[in-house]
């Protein structure tokens, strides 16, 4: 009992303690800790006080670089910048690694004359990117992926020009011309819409078009979904068809499977359709015109 009543004693005493007395004390007490410290100084790693590490690192979409090396690429689960889903479906699966494709075949090397010129092809392989197979080709002083044709194979030849000719030329398999050059009724991919801006059409797994035919310096397409496009003769094209054509044709087996490949399960809500949504006879779509064409009262 008595050390209680000496202790809370104490405690009062304390508080009656004036201002200038605790700053005294105070600045003591720093004074003696600011000299222990100087005393047993130790060197220690300074801290990063630029931008973070991850500003550094330049996004895989903005590498502009062309490079033949595998880019790593980080999962986005369909979400946006803000979190936000944006395409329902997408979500885990297998890390993948991008390959940057050239789809401008007609892209000419900067100490090279403009003329046609040969590439080979090095090796032919998966894609996990996409449906259809690529091939690494070599010549000059490059390398580059582009997409693989139904037969090609390591140590093929394949030819790339610009040429348009009086006559038309006999392409092989995994040539590249613009479509002014190739005969009609010729299978072609990789089809431009734009001359040099590279090809937009016909790049999925065993998928062809088909020249139908060349009018004024135009020429027209018929695309894998019988859709026509027009676009002018000077539009490069790969002859062939797009490799790995039993695409459509794989069996999937399992819903894992489904998830290796990123793809995630619909939702429950979701029913399918009856008889009443059955195949619909439509008439086929109008020519898609990818030429400005001069107006008639021009």
């Amino acid at each position: 009992m008595m050390a209680a009543v000496t202790c809370l004693t104490r405690a009062l005493r304390s508080l009656t303690l004036s201002h200038h007395a605790l700053l005294s004390s105070q600045t003591g007490a720093q004074t003696k800790l600011g000299a222990q410290v100087s005393s047993t100084a130790v060197q220690v790693r300074g801290f990063l006080t630029t931008a973070a590490l991850s500003q550094n690192r330049t996004h895989w979409k903005q590498i502009e670089k062309y490079t033949i090396r595998p880019i790593g690429m980080k999962k986005t689960g369909g979400r946006d910048h803000s979190g936000r889903i944006r395409t329902h479906g997408i979500g885990g699966g297998h890390k993948q690694k991008y390959r940057m494709i050239d789809f401008q075949r007609l892209r000419y090397e900067a100490d090279r004359e403009v003329k046609p010129f040969d590439e080979k092809v090095v090796e032919v392989r998966y894609d996990p990117c996409r449906s259809a197979d690529i091939a690494l080709v070599a010549g000059g002083n490059r390398k580059r992926w582009i997409i693989a044709t139904e037969n090609m194979q390591a140590g093929d030849l394949i030819k790339t020009s610009g040429v348009i000719g009086r006559m038309a030329v006999s392409a092989n398999e995994g040539d590249a011309y613009p479509l002014g050059a190739l005969p009609v009724g010729t299978l072609v991919n990789n089809l431009e819409i734009q001359p040099g801006k590279g090809s937009e059409y016909i790049r999925a797994a065993g998928t062809s078009g088909v020249l139908l035919r060349k009018v004024n310096g135009t020429a027209i397409v018929q695309l894998p979904s019988k859709q026509q496009v027009q676009v002018l003769e000077t539009c490069m094209v790969t002859v062939g068809r797009v490799s790995n054509i039993d695409h459509n044709k794989r069996i999937i087996g399992k819903a894992g499977r489904n998830r290796w490949l990123g793809i995630r399960p619909s939702s429950g809500l979701w029913q399918r359709k009856g008889g009443w949504a059955g195949r619909k006879i439509k008439p086929l779509p109008r020519m898609k015109n990818y030429v400005n064409l001069p107006s008639i009262s021009a």
